[in-house]
């Protein structure tokens, strides 16, 4: 809540003094009945303004993640189109999240395949730089993407400077949805080449036309505006609200649908404010109006605190008849159509899941229902950069913004049992500080290194990647901790068996069962995560070891030795003026580096 101060959301908690009391009035939700009765203290943040109150809940939204607080759906991951203007050959790329380093942003898109599928069409229309070379434009011949027509080859000269930034200016304005012309003119450049029986050329123009009507056409409406808007739309079941934001240009239009959860009770009004306020304040920029389906919640205080985040005014429109209307409908119809979807793959996908939970509850004499399930893998080569990472699926599939990444800090060495004793000491010590935390109590547990983030949340089920050694190690920490209750398995990977602490004889589950299809993929995944955060670790070692010992490479140094040259071998292969000329480098410093990497 928003206004003269800002009330956090309570988490549920142990057993422990009654619960807090309010006042009756109105009824409340379902949802708001069951956070009173859980809470037991509210804690009140007082601010100088409504739109200071806006700014600190939506931080807190963010970075806590509350249970009963209605939320954008992995709203951290939502990936971006980042063009990297401020350097001499910008290139488009993927990125996850916006920082202020004068690159141009564009999103957020809702999911990972639409951001990569408009990158592809972008590169059909304005070829760019995709591979990973230093571009000098003295190299003897140019990669494959220059013989497919998908980079111009500044790296042999084919392209210069002014020419290579035309494209880049004319994809900029694509994306803003400025570039009118971009159809006419494709369509005149592809005639004018038949008629000059240039066919190459105008089957090249056509597949490029062909791409661009792909992502400007997206939505056919009869609808044309001067004005830069999004058009929002809201479908909603009981438990899952769905806005779906239709962004319009001139003379494109785009529909990217992004769910919400935890808004049992909610009014749309309210489901609306949560959308605009969390997406609009990551948005790398806002469109002139938002046109509404509904009144927001605060809707003078939200527009003021965006125009003071993002310097910008953003005017919000409920229209009641005429054409906006009729765009608020197709856009509602959107969002209902993509609910819809989401609610049949949701079907189809339940009845498996809750398959493989009610057959694992069963063979393995789980108390529970496996609702949560977190599993352990430990990864290092020859005791080198042991890690170890811990993932999170709830109702079988993968939650992976509670993922985790551990680095092995108490000893060196290929030890797994104590890395997993480590690992799984470090986890549950501190769910326990959150428990404590919820009480009001100090932790007897309190660990200064701990992120501030909740771990209090107590999986049904504990999965450890290995036999029944790495279980017992893992077994005894959680004895230690008092923590016995929680199950905790081991499975190893030769025969898929699972071991239970008090069981000398392991567990087969069946070779078709849903059950072992589910733990596989948890351990998979697990796996998975830790090689790929092993793999980094170790590769940024290795850069440490040849260029950090160099006397006068600093941080900064090496980060522009490495944009310049791409890697310690292209470094190797530069001249000593190349080095120097880098910005923060001199004569002296080069040559230094020069003949620690052996020149």
């Amino acid at each position: 809540m928003a206004g003269a101060g800002c009330c956090t959301s309570a988490r549920p908690s142990r057993p422990g003094p009654s619960p807090l009391v309010f006042p009756g009035g109105e009824p409340h939700s379902a949802k708001i009945r069951q956070v009173t009765a859980q809470a037991q203290t509210v804690e009140c943040i007082l601010t100088e303004s409504p739109i200071q109150a806006l700014i600190w809940e939506n931080d807190l939204v963010r970075k806590d993640q509350p249970r009963y607080n209605t939320k954008l759906r992995d709203d951290k991951h939502y990936p971006y189109i980042r063009i990297d203007v401020q350097n001499r050959w910008p290139v488009a790329r993927v990125s996850r999240k916006m920082e202020r380093d004068g690159a141009r942003y564009f999103g957020p898109f809702p999911h990972a395949s639409s951001v990569r599928q408009t990158l592809d069409t972008l590169s059909r229309l304005f070829p760019q730089i995709l591979c990973t070379r230093v571009i000098t434009g003295n190299d003897p011949r140019a990669c494959l993407y220059y013989h497919i027509k998908r980079c111009p080859a500044p790296c042999i000269g084919a392209i210069g400077d002014q020419e290579y930034r035309d494209i880049v200016d004319g994809m900029i304005r694509f994306l803003e949805g400025k570039d009118r012309s971009l159809l006419r003119d494709l369509q005149r450049e592809m005639e004018e080449a038949a008629e000059n029986l240039h066919f190459e050329r105008a089957a090249d123009l056509r597949d490029r036309l062909r791409a661009a009507e792909k992502v400007i056409e997206q939505e056919k409406v009869a609808y044309t505006t001067l004005v830069d808007q999004d058009i929002i739309g809201l479908a909603a079941t009981a438990a899952t609200p769905v806005c779906s934001s239709s962004s319009s240009a001139a003379v494109g239009w785009r529909r990217d649908p992004f769910l919400m959860q935890d808004a049992e009770g909610e009014t749309d009004g309210a489901v609306l404010a949560s959308f605009v306020k969390q997406f609009y304040s990551q948005a790398s920029e806002l469109p002139e109006e938002l046109v509404l389906p509904d009144e927001l919640d605060e809707a003078e205080a939200i527009g003021d605190w965006l125009r003071q985040v993002k310097g910008k005014r953003l005017e919000l429109t409920v229209p009641r008849r005429g054409e906006k209307r009729r765009m608020v409908e197709l856009a509602q119809t959107n969002a209902a159509e993509s609910l819809e979807h989401q609610r049949a793959e949701w079907l189809a996908d339940t009845s498996k899941t809750n398959e493989a939970a009610m057959q694992l509850q069963e063979q393995l004499g789980l108390p529970n229902l496996p609702r949560r399930i977190e599993c352990f893998d430990i990864s290092h080569i020859q005791g080198t950069s042991s890690v170890a990472s811990m993932v999170v699926f709830e109702d079988g599939k993968p939650k992976r913004s509670d993922y985790k990444r551990f680095k092995i800090k108490t000893f060196e060495g290929n030890d797994d049992f104590r890395s997993m004793q480590e690992v799984i000491g470090r986890r549950f010590k501190r769910a326990l500080v959150g428990q404590l935390r919820q009480d009001g109590e100090a932790g007897t547990w309190q660990d200064p290194d701990a992120p501030d983030v909740p771990w209090e949340y107590i999986p049904d089920l504990v999965i450890i990647d290995g036999g029944k050694g790495q279980l017992s190690a893992a077994a005894a920490v959680m004895d230690e901790l008092e923590l016995s209750e929680i199950p905790i398995v081991g499975l190893a990977k030769q025969q898929e068996e699972i071991f239970l602490k008090n069981r000398t004889e392991p567990i087969l589950l069946p070779r078709t069962s849903q059950a072992l299809y589910l733990v596989q993929r948890v351990r998979d995944e697990a796996h998975r995560f830790a090689v790929t955060y092993h793999r980094n670790l170790r590769g940024k070692r290795s850069v440490r070891s040849q260029l950090d010992e160099v006397r006068g490479i600093g941080p900064t140094r090496k980060r522009g030795l490495l944009r310049a040259f791409g890697s310690v071998k292209g470094i190797r292969e530069a001249t000593l003026d190349q080095i120097a000329a880098i910005p923060g480098m001199t004569r002296s410093t080069a040559e230094t580096l020069k003949h620690a990497l052996g020149d």
